[in-house]
């Protein structure tokens, strides 16, 4: 057999086997752990928003706070959260599960944020003139923040052969909106290894 006709046969053997192959679906929990590569995902998401918020509501400055405002629950906000990694990450994702799990706490009061705000203040402008005086929302009713929380994600990633380390660091301050004071400094980091095998299984 010709070396022209090997290489042939052998592109034909790997089609035939590439179109053997077959793809299946699961569902699983949401809630689970599904690391499927490196990058962030979901889980990651929601679990560190979860011990971050659990780290700053279990700290001095809410009970400070509340010494201050008569037992009073603080009202908070959430800025920016900005996406310094490597790769392309939905931010919006980990601000809405931040949210989530402030709001969820029963610790603090919570606003809507800069984009929010303006679609319901559109709709009282909506309402002034088109619901009855009875059940329309008036401007200049709104509560204010005492205190922004805002952030950022970064990231590092080392390759060594055929390992490689992926190392995420989130970073969070919550602010004193009067005072522009930092109050609290929140830090979480993720690392996470990747194995390939030489045959790439």
């Amino acid at each position: 057999m010709s070396k022209k006709s090997i290489i042939l046969t052998t592109l034909f053997l790997a089609l035939i086997v590439a179109g053997c192959q077959t793809m299946s679906t699961q569902r699983v929990a949401t809630d689970s752990v599904t690391d499927v590569g490196d990058k962030w995902n979901d889980t990651d998401s929601r679990l560190v928003a979860d011990e971050m918020i659990q780290d700053v509501l279990e700290r001095p400055w809410l009970a400070q706070y509340r010494r201050k405002h008569n037992d009073k629950n603080p009202t908070v906000i959430i800025g920016r959260v900005r996406n310094k990694s490597h790769e392309h990450i939905n931010v919006k994702t980990f601000v809405r599960n931040l949210e989530r799990a402030l709001l969820n706490s029963g610790e603090v009061e919570f606003v809507a944020d800069k984009t929010e705000r303006e679609e319901i203040r559109e709709e009282r402008y909506d309402q002034a003139s088109n619901a009855s005086e009875d059940t329309a929302k008036f401007d200049g009713e709104e509560i204010g923040a005492d205190f922004m929380l805002q952030g950022e994600l970064n990231s590092i990633v080392n390759k060594d052969g055929g390992k490689s380390v992926k190392f995420y660091q989130v970073n969070l301050t919550l602010i004193d909106l009067e005072k522009n004071k930092k109050v609290w400094i929140g830090e979480k980091q993720i690392k996470k290894l990747l194995k390939q095998s030489r045959f790439g299984l």
